[in-house]
Order: structure tokens, then sequence, then C-alpha cells
């Protein structure tokens, strides 16, 4: 297949066209080396797909609309994969209008792309932060998820209703994926792992939000990336079960679905800080402060959904998926 990738310098972007490369099929990923992050990072693991046989590179945003429109016309794309979006619920409150562009404008860009040029199945990144305010476990996608309590999870929510609405308008065959908690080797510098690890390993003290009482559930890379593959190779077809008396929000007569993808084994943050201590071999000095806007005490994924769609479910246990990302660290920055 010939496959578009947004994000494609990204954490999750690499490792799914790493797969696909390696399976043989085309990819032409995009991403525009934004400086939200250390653009070198992005630059590196672009450097572990150029010159791949299959692999061309685009350097773009997905929000400038001229410019999909273009790369849809000439490129022809079997499937698309769609990561790019401006990341981070932090961000976002300081931020807002990014979230806009990117993952409002940007995705519209992409269905446009998608409707116009017979792409056969549209597969895109949602968020756990979809969940908001929901406090019944484990996370389903049978539960509805209509209190968001932070901008980024309302764009991500707004994903999913806008991929419906072109589902149902032109069959366009869309996935939603609610990640949970990506972690592992060329995770993004912003994230819990990689700010724990960096920040003992110089011997500075870490801060512990909502005074440590967080459980996530964790999901490693190769997890993540082996799901969204294995979704995009099944397109979203009409549910004939569906019946609109009862409007199951995982449910629907086009040709839409949403999936969890998580670990399904929540881990208390304590225990996760104490994997990266032994994983560096030191104690972590913390700083407990309380939660933050916008994040959720606890996030735990039915992948039931998942499982049945694809016979696939994350397994990589947390200590060994957090030795695994030391050891890329230390490898990487040499220390």
């Amino acid at each position: 297949m010939k496959v578009l990738v947004t994000g494609a310098a990204g954490f999750i972007g690499m490792h799914v066209s790493q797969i696909l490369l390696g399976r043989g099929d085309e990819v032409v990923g995009l991403d525009n080396l934004n400086d939200y992050y250390d653009p070198q990072l992005k630059r590196d693991r672009l450097a572990r797909l150029t010159g791949r046989p299959g692999f061309s590179f685009v350097q773009l945003s997905v929000e400038d609309r001229a410019g999909m429109e273009r790369l849809f016309a000439e490129q022809k794309f079997d499937r698309v994969v769609h990561l790019a979006a401006q990341a981070g619920v932090r961000y976002s409150l300081q931020n807002p209008h990014a979230y806009i562009d990117s993952n409002i404008v940007g995705f519209m860009n992409i269905l446009e792309g998608c409707r116009h040029h017979g792409v056969q199945h549209l597969a895109y990144a949602s968020s756990s932060s979809v969940y908001g305010g929901n406090v019944r476990m484990p996370f389903s996608e049978h539960h509805g998820v209509d209190h968001p309590v932070s901008l980024y999870a309302a764009t991500k929510k707004a994903n999913e209703l806008m991929a419906h609405t072109y589902s149902h308008l032109y069959r366009l065959p869309t996935t939603g994926l609610r990640f949970f908690t990506v972690y592992g080797p060329w995770g993004r510098p912003d994230m819990a792992l990689f700010l724990f690890t960096k920040a003992i390993l110089e011997g500075r003290p870490i801060d512990v939000f909502n005074h440590g009482q967080m459980i996530r559930d964790f999901t490693y890379i190769d997890d993540i990336a082996e799901g969204v593959v294995r979704v995009l190779d099944r397109p979203a077809t009409a549910d004939e079960g569906y019946d609109a008396m009862t409007a199951d929000p995982a449910r629907s007569d086009a040709p839409y679905r949403v999936f969890n993808i998580g670990n399904h084994d929540p881990v208390k943050l304590m225990d996760f800080i104490h994997a990266i201590e032994q994983a560096v071999g030191r104690e972590a000095q913390k700083n407990f402060l309380p939660l933050q806007d916008g994040d959720v005490p606890a996030t735990h994924a039915d992948v039931e959904e998942l499982a049945a769609w694809t016979g696939f479910k994350p397994a990589m246990p947390v200590p060994q998926g957090v030795a695994n990302f030391v050891a890329w660290y230390r490898d990487y920055f040499k220390v």
C-alpha cells in the first residue's frame, strides 16, 4: 500500500513508519518539525527512516490547506495514518490557538484530502484524555465522553465527531485510536518518563503531581505501533447491529470505529517512579505538588473492543518497558 503517515518524525509516527516499511509498504512521511520540543530529536527519528526503500519525506504543516490539497492530489494515497497534532494537556492551558490550528483545522484538511482522493481508510490518533471527568473505570468506548477537562481533550473529541460525520456523509472508513500514556525509547521530552529520567540522572528533584496519587495505563510504544498497523489493515465498516434508539457511542451505522489502545494494567505513579529508580540505579528526590488543571487522577483502558477487532492486546510489562527507555536514553545522550 501507499500510506501517508503524518507526524512521521514524531514518537509514534516513526515507529509506525518502521513497521510499514519493514513489510514493504510505501510510506510518505509528513512532519513540520516544529519546536514544541527539541527538533533535533525529531530529525534523529527521521534519520532512521530516510534512505530506507519506499520512504519519502514532506515537510509540511497539516493546517496548510493549499499544501495538503496538493499533496493528496499528487500522491494518491491508499490509506492514511494521521498522527500529527499539537500534543500535551498542560501546554494547551497557555497556547490554546495552537490546538485549534493543528488539531481542528489540520484534521479538517486530512478529512477533505481523504474524501476527494479515494483514500480507503483513515486511522487517526485520538486520546484517553477524551474521557475527561468520567470516573467510571475501566474506560470503555461504550461510555460517554462529554465532559473534557482540557482543550486538548476537546479537540480530540471533536476529531472523533468530525470523522463520524465524514464516515456518515461520504462513507469514508475512519478509525480513531484513544492512546493511553504512550512511553518507550525515542519518547517525547515533555512526558513524565523522559522528564523523570533526565532529572534523576542530573541529580535534580522531580515534580510529582497530585501528591503521587495518580494512576496511569502506561502503554509501550511497540504495542501502540503494532495496534495502529493492525487497525489500519482492517478498515472500519458499518455496524449492522447499531440501534439508533440506544445510540451506543462505540457503534454506528456508518463505517466508523473508535478504540482504546492501552495496556489494561494501570500502574500507580509511585510504582512507575520506582521502576525508573531501579533502571537508573538511584533514588529520586521528589517534590510533591497538587493535581494540575487539565489532568485526571486515573486512567484505565478497557481493550476488549480492540482485541475483538484485531486479535491484538498490548502486553509489555512496565518495568521492562521503563528499563528499555532508560537504556535508550543513556545511549542517546551518552550519560
